[in-house]
């Protein structure tokens, strides 16, 4: 990435950056059995979203995926390979979710779609293969911080019923500075260009006191669905993904918390070229079909 002399994230428009930074990684992803897109009902207009089937068996957990990208960059394609290896490694219908993002439409927007189109998973799971009973929520980046909020709404809505959530270095907090976004070394994503991509997203101080943009300022964190929380030690959002693991299991809830030291934000998308993103899937999908196949 040094040697394509790309600009600086914080001298692109926004533009530039979803063309030049919201490719994947992947060139070549896995194959899975159907991938079909669609539209979902939202509070603005129609959701994009695409349903991945591992094989053609029905009844089978479901997730609905997040994407990453500071709610700025990212989209369907973007995190296209990342999906498929979780259909895959989990055996699960994944339903990934193209939401509205900044700053075009700052927060709350995200979280508005992420929990209209879950809704729309947990009511329709059997038309597409999928078993409602058998429901979670997964993202990464900015995408963990969307499936840590949802399951907030679900808890507190009593609606849809979600029995697992996924947490991928997720960002958890817009109110407090973290010792982690001091690094400047071997990181993937600086302080200055998670600030640039916020600023679009945080449009107001009160908002980011809010728990559906600071998960980690809820009151409570108690009667949450058990959690599979991946961290990385080159990135300057981990104390923040080892703070909400250690919020949630203080707050009685089933976490399993998978650090890799070695590694930089956005590295589950290196699948296929860094092993320990193949490592981390994995462990992902093993904690979903331990969870979601017994439940």
């Amino acid at each position: 990435m040094a040697d394509a002399d790309m600009p600086l994230l914080t001298e692109m428009s926004v533009e530039q950056a979803r063309t030049m930074l919201g490719q994947p990684f992947v060139d070549d992803p896995e194959p899975v059995e159907d991938v079909r897109n669609r539209t979902l009902p939202g509070p603005a207009g129609e959701i994009p979203v695409r349903i991945y089937r591992p094989d053609d068996t029905d009844g089978l957990p479901v997730v609905t995926f997040f994407h990453g990208g500071g709610f700025v960059i990212g989209d369907l394609d973007s995190h296209d390979p990342v999906c498929r290896a979780l259909a895959n490694a989990a055996g699960v219908v994944v339903v990934s979710v193209d939401y509205r993002r900044a700053p075009e439409h700052p927060f709350p927007a995200a979280v508005e779609d992420g929990y209209a189109a879950t809704k729309w998973v947990a009511d329709n799971a059997a038309s597409f293969g999928g078993d409602p009973d058998r429901l979670a929520v997964a993202g990464d980046s900015a995408g963990g911080n969307l499936a840590a909020a949802v399951t907030l709404l679900a808890r507190d809505n009593g609606d849809p019923d979600i029995e697992y959530q996924v947490l991928i270095y997720p960002t958890v907090s817009y109110e407090h500075h973290w010792p982690s976004h001091d690094l400047t070394e071997n990181v993937l994503m600086t302080a200055e260009e998670s600030a640039w991509m916020s600023e679009k997203y945080i449009q107001s101080d009160i908002h980011a006191k809010n728990p559906c943009a600071s998960p980690i300022a809820a009151c409570d964190h108690s009667d949450l669905p058990p959690a599979t929380i991946i961290s990385a030690g080159y990135d300057i959002i981990c104390d923040e993904a080892l703070a909400y693991a250690d919020t949630l299991a203080d707050a009685g809830v089933d976490v399993s918390h998978h650090h890799y030291d070695d590694m930089v934000h956005t590295f589950i998308e290196m699948l296929g070229v860094v092993d320990r993103a193949e490592e981390a899937m994995n462990k992902i999908a093993a904690d979903l079909t331990s969870s979601l196949q017994t439940h």
